[in-house]
């Protein structure tokens, strides 16, 4: 149960990064919504990261939070945000998808 509490807590954490990027494009009261949302999303990431580490390593735990949301984020930025899909950048997501999986694989 604490690893499906982990990966809803990285893809918040991808949710706070979007609400920073989408922040930056806008302005006004827009903008204040935005960044709203990065502290909503924020909290609750850590939140739900404080519970995963109840029962899981801290090192575990947190390596596959921050794989999570750099994984997320560097999807969204390239779907959303239309930035570059090259073959290194789209190769080394892939490792980090990798690493995060043997995480899960190798911890008790």
């Amino acid at each position: 149960m604490n690893w499906i509490i982990l990966i809803i807590a990285g893809l918040f954490e991808v949710g706070f990064a979007s609400c920073l990027g989408k922040a930056k494009e806008t302005t006004g009261v827009t903008s204040w919504y935005w960044l709203g949302g990065f502290f909503v999303c924020l909290t609750i990431s850590m939140g739900l990261l404080y519970k995963a580490t109840q029962t899981l390593p801290i090192g575990t735990a947190y390596a596959v939070w921050t794989g999570i949301g750099a994984v997320g984020t560097a999807l969204v930025g390239i779907f959303h945000f239309k930035e570059p899909a090259d073959f290194w950048r789209v190769f080394f997501i892939s490792t980090l998808i990798i690493s995060i999986v043997g995480l899960k694989v190798v911890s008790h």
